[in-house]
């Protein structure tokens, strides 16, 4: 099992080179991303996690820049989005980013992906609200023929375009893996039929290790094999004195990796502490290592 970090990219979050380099030096696996390219000022949708909508939340950078920046001056450390909202983007411009990211970094690029939860920012991004889970399993399913074929094209209900020429191709074979945010029966359903793997926000390990059996099943059902399942669950790093019990618990469950995340950290990073945030939780990866 590996141990990701949760970015939050703003403006005021500190040097992000600096910061990656950092990461990777500890032996953090991967670095994550989140992505709202708007938040609208008149909006009535309650914040997803209860209570006000964060202020950060209308400062973050475009995750795919970032990323590239952090890529520019790394060699091993993954680059992941956590998440990118692909209803609110055009596919073919998205893939080629992607693809161009993979390319340059080598086939570091790891996707969580989600279809949004804000309705008004869906909205003005050109996207339906109603109709977003569809235009991501299309995004998704267009997006790797993009990345695989010759001539290309896709005839959906929210996707459509004739066959065209799309390079470069990805360095991992077939592209970066979808992991899917999200908790419930119609998340896992959907991971279970379209999917690379499953990224939610987890209250402990033993909630995690319940629904990744339920997957796990539901992946086998749909005739799918669940050893290709990447389960990278976000985890509250508990001020960075997670315990070796629940760092293994969570490795008995099958995660691939835990990415540390939790409300205050994410605000203190936003506005400057990630630097902080990294050493404060670097024993967490060491004792991780260890186990």
């Amino acid at each position: 099992m590996q141990i990701g970090f949760l970015h939050i990219a703003t403006t005021q979050a500190g040097d992000l080179p600096t910061l990656a380099r950092r990461a990777e030096a500890i032996g953090f696996d991967s670095m994550w991303i989140p992505e709202h390219p708007v938040i609208p000022v008149e909006r009535t949708t309650p914040y997803l996690l209860g209570g006000e909508l964060p202020e950060h939340y209308g400062r973050w950078t475009d995750p795919f820049i970032s990323l590239t920046m952090a890529a520019a001056v790394t060699t091993k450390l993954k680059l992941a989005t956590g998440i990118c909202l692909l209803p609110e983007r055009e596919t073919l411009v998205t893939a080629k980013t992607i693809a161009t990211l993979d390319y340059y970094s080598r086939g570091r690029v790891v996707l969580g992906i989600g279809a949004g939860w804000l309705r008004e920012e869906t909205e003005v991004m050109g996207a339906s609200f109603t109709t977003r889970w569809r235009r991501m399993r299309e995004m998704t399913e267009a997006m790797r023929r993009l990345w695989t074929e010759d001539k290309p094209s896709f005839n959906g209900t929210e996707i459509k375009f004739p066959a065209v020429r799309s390079e470069p191709k990805p360095v991992q074979a077939g592209g970066p893996p979808f992991l899917l945010g999200g908790h419930g029966e119609k998340a896992l359903t959907r991971i279970a039929r379209t999917y690379d793997g499953w990224c939610p926000i987890v209250a402990g390990p033993d909630e995690f290790a319940a629904e990744a059996a339920q997957l796990r099943e539901m992946m086998r059902a749909n005739g799918r094999d669940p050893a290709k399942l990447i389960l990278s669950p976000f985890v509250d790093p508990e001020d960075g004195k997670l315990s070796e019990a629940t760092l293994k618990a969570y490795r008995a469950a099958g995660a691939h990796r835990i990415v540390l995340f939790s409300i205050q950290m994410s605000e203190e990073i936003a506005n400057g502490a990630a630097g902080d945030w990294l050493e404060k939780t670097a024993n967490i990866v060491s004792r991780n290592a260890a186990l």
